[in-house]
């Protein structure tokens, strides 16, 4: 018999796509005043500002922490929510579903994971799903934009392989310390490429601050926390189909709170990278026979 979520878990697990989902559109309502990479730097300074003193440092890690939060939060968030700035939210959470194929090409070219040909499936029918949306009327002329998007999703997969090379040490304090050195890591960057930080900061109002807390406490701290309560707790077969509903929440947010639509073209390569993702981390219920009855 297969194992079943408890319904607290299934709640948790509908909770963080919902507060992941929800994130990329109030990023995208925000990124209208600060520069993307900027507003990528507030948010993990709420983040470590909240979740620092509740770790220990994790001395033998710190090396390793530094490295993984310029790969898989100054690079990608910077990819990724720089491309943001060009796309609309909905369109962003759908592109952003192939971090689940990429991470699984990473696994398989440098971790010695052997894909079964269901997730070979799924792959393709996830980047056959973003070559329908970069060919919508819309998207088409944001085409720079979906690239960095991709960038961002390709960035990310390689620091989640760096973090499962991580031995001895929990996923909260991951997050935390990660927040401490993307922040001033991502504040490099902006400084570098993007300019306005004084004008931005000194007339953002409290609904861009908001947006900000949002980012960095709800969307970060709690999503993440709850996140790994989940993979603590359960088979990652169980729960990694809840992302599934991310882009659901995303797009349902953009069109409510952003006024945004998605065209035919957008609409069905959406549901085919849905569908390869789904390929790829549904797992299928194991067979019983008579004798295991």
């Amino acid at each position: 018999m297969r194992a079943a979520l408890r319904p607290i878990d299934f709640a948790m697990g509908l909770s963080v796509a919902l507060v992941w989902g929800m994130g990329i559109v109030f990023a995208k309502a925000a990124i209208a005043h600060f520069p993307p990479i900027l507003l990528m730097s507030l948010r993990f300074t709420v983040t470590a500002l909240a979740l620092v003193w509740f770790v220990r440092p994790p001395v033998g890690h710190l090396w390793r922490l530094f490295v993984i939060a310029i790969v898989a939060a100054a690079i990608q968030y910077s990819l990724t929510f720089t491309g943001l700035k060009g796309l609309d939210a909905s369109v962003t959470a759908l592109v952003v579903q192939v971090e689940v194929p990429f991470l699984v090409l990473i696994g398989a070219l440098f971790l010695g994971e052997t894909p079964g040909m269901r997730k070979w499936i799924g792959i393709a029918m996830a980047f056959v799903g973003v070559a329908f949306i970069a060919g919508a009327s819309q998207v088409s002329v944001a085409w720079g934009s979906v690239l960095l998007v991709l960038a961002g999703c390709f960035a990310w997969a390689v620091g989640q392989a760096m973090v499962r090379a991580l031995k001895d040490i929990d996923g909260l304090t991951v997050t935390a310390w990660i927040a401490v050195f993307a922040a001033p890591q991502l504040l490099v960057m902006s400084l570098i490429f993007e300019s306005g930080h004084v004008a931005a900061i000194g007339s953002a109002g409290w609904v861009v601050w908001a947006a900000v807390a949002y980012l960095g406490l709800i969307m970060t701290a709690l999503g993440y926390g709850m996140w790994y309560s989940l993979i603590r707790r359960n088979p990652v077969s169980l729960v990694a189909p809840f992302l599934l509903m991310l882009p659901v929440f995303s797009v349902l947010g953009g069109i409510l709170f952003l006024g945004e639509s998605l065209g035919p073209r957008t609409l069905l390569g959406g549901v085919i990278v849905i569908a390869g993702v789904a390929f790829i981390v549904v797992e299928r219920a194991p067979r019983i026979t008579m004798s295991e009855v």
